[in-house]
């Protein structure tokens, strides 16, 4: 089946603070897994030698922005592509950079995995620990914690031992994280990366290759509520043709199924279902097809169909976990446009509930807005009713942004309570 053919894709996102090395790290994993042609590495070397550097550095395999290679760091989210005999990768590079956690959030989006690199030196920074709950927050159910640059602190084992222990204190508070996994490496000299390395015998783990290619993912898609969000609708006046496009973002459908449109609240039945192939009898959670419905409804883009059984809750009012990504801060009272899968509305901010102390990740309820970076509880109130799921129920019915309309810009990511 199509929807399977992701059976064995992993999609990783690399976070931390700045200067972890994280796009040495991709870097280090392409090169010593045979991936980087010949002339790219070539292009490289000759890069590093411009910019007077002793070996090769491997970040600029990773760093495509001119900025980025003049300043030695990531701004933007790179992605990288490459597989082994056992699994295929898309690695998401994030930046570290405070001032950039808004594209660690898109590039840690879509992830089944997040590593977080941390630098023995200088132990769990406040970026490293915003990024490891941000990706709680965003359902990852699987957590590399890669103490990097083990090789400048002469591969001591108590060194990160201590690191070890301050990130599970840290995680404890987390809560849903059902997998987390240490690894101490160097990503410049290529210890515990691809190969295991010499001069940690003390560490009886696996090297993260191996790790990545062995980790059991489980398929995050909801096969249990269908949820389709209509995004065009396709006529043809000549043939008579009216079908509903998009891409289906949970369960299955079926030619002949009973559905419910929301927010009509019209049932009616799909009498056929499109792909680019030509029609096929079922559709499941990750494949874009057409839908054409028996009875001739008023269904536009944004409408969700599902079947009534298992319906999205229909709500004008919502509360959310809220990440926010601008200097203005969030208050009440304030009014944002708000995206929500296929469909748009105007929200009204109704309550700053609380902002989370991302040291101790305890609550502050007397918080009362949400500044550049910061993550909190929102409650929204929107112009029209909107159909939603529990971000942890579906990520795709249960996710949305804010975006300021005056500039057009994308203020807040928020996962629905």
């Amino acid at each position: 089946m199509a929807a399977l053919a992701s059976a064995d894709l992993l999609r990783i996102a690399t976070a931390g603070s700045v200067d972890d090395g994280k796009s040495t790290l991709i870097g280090r994993l392409l090169l010593d897994s045979k991936q980087v042609l010949t002339d790219q590495l070539e292009h490289v070397e000759e890069a590093s030698r411009r910019r007077g550097a002793g070996m090769v550095d491997l970040s600029l395999l990773v760093d495509g922005l001119r900025a980025e290679r003049e300043q030695g760091i990531t701004i933007d989210v790179a992605y990288r592509y490459f597989a082994t005999g056992r699994r295929t990768f898309i690695i998401a590079d994030t930046p570290g950079h405070v001032q950039y956690t808004r594209n660690m959030v898109t590039g840690a989006s879509t992830a089944d995995l997040a590593v977080i690199l941390v630098d023995p030196r200088k132990g769990l920074l406040e970026q490293s620990k915003r990024h490891a709950f941000i990706a709680c927050l965003l359902g990852i159910g699987h957590l590399v914690v890669a103490v990097n640059k083990m090789d400048l602190v002469d591969y001591d084992e108590e060194v990160f031992d201590t690191i070890v222990r301050a990130f599970a204190d840290f995680a404890r508070g987390l809560g849903g994280v059902p997998d987390t996994v240490y690894i101490p490496l160097s990503a410049k000299l290529g210890d515990n990366v691809v190969d295991r390395s010499e001069h940690m015998p003390w560490y009886g783990g696996t090297p993260l290759l191996e790790h990545l290619e062995t980790v059991p993912v489980a398929d995050a898609r909801n096969l249990d509520d269908a949820r389709f969000p209509v995004q065009w609708v396709i006529r043809d006046h000549e043939t008579d043709y009216r079908g509903y496009a998009g891409q289906l973002a949970g369960g299955v459908l079926h030619a002949g199924d009973e559905v419910l449109v929301l927010p009509s609240g019209l049932t009616t039945r799909i009498e056929r279902i499109d792909t680019f192939d030509g029609p096929v009898e079922e559709a499941v959670a990750g494949m874009s097809v057409t839908l054409l419905l028996e009875d001739e409804l008023d269904v536009s883009r944004g409408d969700i169909v599902c079947h009534a059984a298992t319906a999205p809750q229909l709500s004008r009012e919502l509360e959310a976990n809220v990440c926010w990504m601008t200097d203005a801060p969030l208050r009440a009272g304030a009014r944002y446009a708000i995206k929500h899968a296929t469909h748009g509305a105007r929200a009204i901010v109704d309550e700053v509930v609380d902002h989370v102390d991302v040291h101790t990740l305890s609550p502050d309820s007397s918080a009362t807005e949400l500044g550049l970076n910061d993550i909190g509880r929102v409650r929204l109130r929107t112009s029209k009713p909107m159909a939603f799921d529990p971000y942890a129920r579906n990520r795709a019915t249960g996710s949305f942004i804010l975006i300021d309309e005056s500039s057009n810009d994308t203020v807040g990511a928020g996962m629905i309570i």
